[in-house]
């Protein structure tokens, strides 16, 4: 598996242990064709586990990209190219977006087949939701025709919270079977991992933090696979699974 830091923050490669001055070259150079793809790539701790780390660099990558061709294609092309084989080395690319709507993250939609929508359960992302799902469909018409939303995660869940619940149940009653069953508590060691410059899983994998992203991770499988399994009927007008 590969993970594709592509925010600017670089959380994802903290968490994984990758130190600020081994960042680069990174998911910058690769996105702007400065490195390739072996020389961007790092073995993580996590055995089976490839990371490709971002760097504050990215931060300007929004104005380099504008005058270059195809600038939405930038990432899927370079995971394309000859030298990268990207997709046949991993089965799985995971894509980790900064939180905003612009170029670079516009370049991860268009190069993955489906996205995951961490959630947290508050009023204001709930009010973002709304706007993710217009931009999809967008993107699915004009970019990239293979975009779906693979499921929505409720996350930071504090159920002693009456706000917490009422928005975890209006995204159920909003998006149905999208969101999945299992959800990320608030939990003092998922917070406190980062630091350590290791995933929680590593970090304490026993605790309830821990635990919950385990049987998300069974969940976001099974469902994939299920998705992949399923048959489109000849006569619809829908994307097929894929």
């Amino acid at each position: 598996m590969l993970l594709i830091d592509l925010d600017p923050q670089g959380n994802a490669s903290t968490g994984l242990g990758i130190g600020r001055s081994e960042r680069s070259p990174g998911s910058y150079e690769f996105l702007l064709g400065l490195a390739p793809l072996g020389d961007c790539v790092r073995a993580s701790q996590i055995p089976g586990l490839s990371v490709m780390p971002a760097s504050v660099s990215l931060a300007g990558a929004e104005i380099e990209l504008i005058d270059l061709e195809r600038r939405e294609h930038r990432l899927a092309d370079a995971l394309k190219a000859p030298g990268s084989n990207a997709r046949e080395r991993w089965t799985t690319i995971l894509v980790d977006c900064p939180p905003s709507l612009g170029l670079v993250t516009l370049n991860a939609l268009v190069a993955v087949d489906a996205i995951l929508v961490p959630l947290q359960t508050e009023f204001l992302a709930l009010e973002g939701i709304g706007a993710l799902s217009n931009t999809v469909a967008r993107i699915k018409k004009s970019l990239n025709p293979r975009l779906q939303i693979a499921g929505v995660v409720l996350t930071m869940v504090d159920r002693r919270m009456t706000l917490s619940q009422q928005v975890e149940a209006d995204v159920r009653a909003h998006f149905g079977e999208l969101v999945f069953g299992t959800t990320i508590p608030r939990n003092v060691r998922i917070a406190e991992a980062p630091s350590h410059g290791l995933p929680v899983l590593i970090y304490d994998n026993a605790c309830a933090g821990a635990q919950a992203y385990i049987l998300l991770a069974s969940e976001f499988i099974r469902r994939r696979r299920n998705a992949n399994t399923e048959v489109p009927a000849p006569a619809s007008s829908h994307e097929p699974a894929s």
